[in-house]
């Protein structure tokens, strides 16, 4: 397991109940490096979204969990925020609730001449993805998914 993987596993560990305390949903939990810079972000979410003031909660108590157990070796900035709109779907809860709705799938390599896809998720596995639009159903293997989320329209 990498580092970058334990930080994540410890890091969430101690957020849940944190989390739970204030019915929130932890949707994700990265440790990413950004230029020079090492971030440890966190995004959370509940019915009716999150506000600046439920991340402070969050922020807070994580904070003070971070520092008792102090077990990232690297200067990092921790954040907490929304997952915002735009979110991949990547956890199993995340295609339950996308269940239904329109999705944005985007592939690593031209399928028909295409990379970009529309439609109604109508079904899911560990392995694949099937859409239904205009052309009918179509199933795509996850591994050739670069990015799968809801599609917003302007």
């Amino acid at each position: 397991m990498s580092k970058k993987e334990v930080y994540e596993q410890k890091a969430e560990a101690l957020l849940l109940p944190i989390i739970e305390a204030n019915n929130f949903e932890l949707v994700d939990v990265e440790y990413v490096k950004e230029g020079s810079n090492w971030y440890l972000r966190v995004y959370i979410d509940k019915e009716g979204g999150i506000s600046v003031d439920d991340c402070e909660v969050v922020s807070r108590a994580f904070s003070d969990k971070l520092d008792e157990e102090d077990f990232i070796d690297d200067a990092y900035i921790m954040e907490v925020s929304s997952p915002g709109l735009g979110r991949p779907l990547k956890k199993e809860k995340d295609y339950k609730r996308s269940m239904g709705k329109e999705l944005e799938i985007r592939t690593y390599r031209a399928i028909n001449r295409e990379k970009e896809f529309y439609g109604i998720l109508k079904s899911y596995d560990e392995n694949s993805v099937t859409i239904e639009n205009e052309d009918g159903e179509q199933t795509f293997q996850k591994s050739d998914i670069a990015l799968i989320r809801l599609a917003f329209d302007f």
